[in-house]
C-alpha cells in the first residue's frame, strides 16, 4: 500500500440536512456576493434561492445575481460571470447548484481578479498554462445535486468550443473557503439527472480505487463512498423524496471531492470530457455511464489491479465477491437499477466513425490521467475502448 499522501482541507464543510439554515450564522469571506446560479430556474421554483438570499440578508451580506452558467459551462460564461463580478465590487463568490455551477465558481473566481483569458491559465491542449497572478476571489459553494464534489475541491471542467477542448482548470489556492451540503436541496433533482450526477461520483471513487496513485488514506475512503452509492443511488431515482438516500447519495459525491485532492482520477473522465467537448449537450455523467463497462473492462482483463476490483464489488453488495469480473457484474447491476443500462452514444449524436478523434482529443486536452491508469492504455486501445462502448 502506498503510504504517501498529500492532504489540503481548507475547506470548512457542513453536512446534512437543514445545514443551510446555519449560512446565515457563520462569518463569510467578504461583504458582497457574486451569486452564481445556472441558467435554468430549479433553484428559483424549488425556493432556495429565496432561502440563499435570506441567509445572506442575515449574515449582513449583500450580493449580485449572476444566471448564465449551462450544462457543460463554456470558457465565455466563467468570463462573462468574472466580468459582472469585477464590475460589481463583489468580493466573494457563493455559487448556488450543481455540478456546472460549482466547477464555474473555480473558474469566475479566478478570472474575477486575474487579467487576460482563462485558456491562459488552462494546462493542457492550447491552454498557455501560465500561473496566476493574483490569489482568486474567496468561493463559498452550496450544493444543490450529487455529483462533481467541486464543492470541496479547487477543480472545475470548463469547455472551449471554438478549440473543441474540455479540460480541468484549478488551483490550490481556490479551494472553497465554506461548503454547505444539504441533501433536502436535492430532493427535487429528476430521476434521470440523479442517476447520471450518482454514477459521476461514483466514477470518481472507482477511478481513485485503480488509480497507480491510490493510498492508505484515499482507498477506504473512496470504499466507503463507493458502499453508499451502491446502496443508495437506486432508492434515490425510485424516490426522489427519499432523504435517506439524499444523504447517503450526498455523502458518496461530496467525500469523492476528498479522494481525488488525495489521488487523481484516471483516463476514464478524460475519454468523457472528449465526448462532451464535441457534443455538448451531453450529459458528463451519462456520457461515463456510456463507456464504464468497457473502460474498466480493459483492466479487468489485463489483471492489473484485481485485488481492488474485488474490494470494490463487495463494497457495492457482493459480499463473496473473489475475481475481478464481480465488480463488471455489480457496475451492470447497479446501472440496471438507475435505469440507464441502454444509454447510446448515437442518441446524442456521436458516431462510430468519430471513436479516433475522441481518443486523439482526451489524450491531447487531459493526457495526464492517462498516467494514472494501472497499466499503460494506448491510442488505439482508447479508440477500442470507444468502438466497444458505442451504440
Amino acid at each position: 500500500m502506498n503510504m504517501d499522501f498529500n492532504l489540503f482541507t481548507p475547506t470548512k464543510l457542513l453536512f446534512g440536512r437543514g445545514k443551510l439554515n446555519e449560512l446565515g450564522n457563520q462569518k463569510l469571506p467578504g461583504r458582497k456576493a457574486l451569486l452564481l446560479i445556472s441558467s435554468g430556474q430549479s433553484v428559483k421554483t424549488s425556493g432556495t434561492l429565496d432561502r440563499v438570499t435570506a441567509q445572506l440578508d442575515k449574515a449582513g451580506a449583500t450580493y449580485v445575481i449572476c444566471n448564465n452558467i449551462h450544462e457543460n459551462p463554456s470558457k465565455e460564461v466563467v468570463m462573462e460571470a468574472a466580468a459582472c463580478a469585477k464590475g460589481n465590487g463583489c468580493d466573494f463568490i457563493l455559487a448556488l447548484g450543481g455540478g456546472a455551477v460549482l466547477d464555474s465558481a473555480v473558474a469566475v473566481a479566478a478570472m474575477a481578479t486575474n487579467p487576460g483569458d482563462l485558456w491562459d491559465y488552462v494546462c493542457g491542449g492550447t491552454g498557455k498554462a501560465q500561473p496566476l497572478l493574483h490569489p482568486g476571489l474567496p468561493i463559498v459553494t452550496i450544493a444543490t445535486t450529487s455529483g462533481t464534489g467541486s464543492e470541496i475541491n479547487c477543480w472545475g471542467v470548463i469547455s472551449n468550443h471554438e478549440t473543441n477542448e474540455k479540460i480541468g482548470f484549478g488551483d490550490p489556492s481556490l479551494n472553497p473557503v465554506l461548503a454547505i451540503v444539504d441533501p433536502e436541496l436535492m430532493r427535487t433533482v429528476p430521476a434521470e439527472y440523479t442517476a447520471y450526477q450518482g454514477f459521476d461520483a461514483l466514477f470518481h471513487n472507482t477511478e481513485v480505487m485503480i488509480s497507480r496513485f491510490v493510498n492508505v488514506l484515499s482507498e477506504p475512503i473512496a470504499l466507503s463512498a463507493i458502499g453508499y452509492i451502491a446502496e443508495y443511488l437506486p432508492r434515490a431515482v425510485k424516490d426522489g423524496g427519499d432523504i435517506e438516500a439524499r444523504e447517503g447519495v450526498a455523502y458518496g459525491s461530496t467525500i469523492a471531492g476528498l479522494t481525488m485532492q488525495l489521488t487523481s482520477t484516471t483516463a476514464e473522465h478524460s475519454m468523457e470530457h472528449a465526448m462532451s467537448a464535441y457534443h455538448h449537450d451531453l450529459p458528463h455523467g451519462a456520457g461515463l455511464i456510456m463507456i464504464s463497462n468497457e473502460f474498466y473492462r480493459f483492466f479487468v482483463e489485463r489483471h492489473v489491479c484485481d485485488g481492488q476490483f474485488v474490494k470494490m464489488a463487495r463494497a457495492m453488495g457482493m459480499k463473496d465477491a473473489n475475481k475481478p469480473e464481480d465488480f463488471l457484474t455489480a457496475l451492470a447491476e447497479l446501472q440496471k437499477a438507475c435505469g440507464v443500462d441502454n444509454l447510446r452514444m448515437s442518441d446524442y449524436g456521436i458516431t462510430k466513425e468519430e471513436c479516433d478523434t475522441l481518443a486523439r482529443n482526451a489524450r491531447e486536452t487531459m493526457g495526464g490521467l492517462f498516467a494514472a491508469n494501472p497499466c499503460e492504455m494506448t491510442h488505439e486501445d482508447c479508440a477500442d475502448i470507444f468502438e466497444k462502448s458505442y451504440r
